[in-house]
Order: structure tokens, then sequence, then C-alpha cells
């Protein structure tokens, strides 16, 4: 299932993951069928972006996200969704954020992949 990632890698997942709060793709694509409050996240590199995203999500990929997440939602108390393509890069960056004081993230386990495997919209600019 995951792609071949380097085995540093995926410990520093691994270790990211016991600290963090995963919510599946299904149960995100819920939260915004019931228009609950949250502000959707996507970690991925800007070409990932460019070639589609989910609806309503923003863009901070994960190059930049511990830097601009400040300004774009100051509100530390906010639930924010981060996905990326499978779950791995969103789990670090929600760690990330978690250290920097926010305390409603969740990483989006499946990602773009299983959101877009699951037939579910995106936009493709």
């Amino acid at each position: 299932m995951a792609p071949d990632h380097a085995e540093g890698f995926l410990n520093l997942v691994k270790e990211a993951k016991k600290r963090i709060k995963e919510e599946g793709f299904r149960d995100i694509k819920k939260k915004l069928d019931a228009r609950e409050k949250l502000t959707l996240v996507d970690t991925r590199e800007d070409a990932e972006w460019a070639r589609g995203h989910i609806p309503g999500a923003i863009h901070l990929g994960k190059g930049i996200i511990e830097r601009d997440i400040e300004k774009t939602v100051p509100d530390k108390d906010s639930v924010i969704v981060l996905y990326c393509g499978g779950g791995f890069r969103s789990a670090l960056a929600a760690d990330n954020l978690q250290k920097m004081g926010y305390r409603n993230v969740i990483s989006m386990d499946g990602g773009w992949r299983g959101w877009t495997e699951a037939g579910f919209p995106v936009i493709k600019d």
C-alpha cells in the first residue's frame, strides 16, 4: 500500500503518528458534508496541488506550513485537517503544528489517494 519510502522517513512518521490524531478520509468527507467548522489544508507539493485538490482546501505545502500557519489560521483552537498523498507528510506536519501550540489538528489517513480512489469530488485547475 505505502510507496517505497526510506526506513528513516517511515520511522519518523511512525513516531509522529503516536502523538497525533488521525481520521480516515471517509470520516473527513462526512465532516465536510455536515459543514463542520474546520480548515482543510493540503500539505502536498505545488505541482501535486496544481494537478488537483479537495474542494474547500487551502494549500500550505509541507515545506512552508510551519512558517505560514499562524498567519493563515491564527486561532490555535481551530480544527485543522491536514492531508497529503497518503497520510505520511500530513502526519509529520500535524506533529509540528501541535508542537507550535495547535490543539485540534487531524491528519487525514488515506490522503489524496484514498479520496480520489473513492471517487470523491476534486477540483482540477
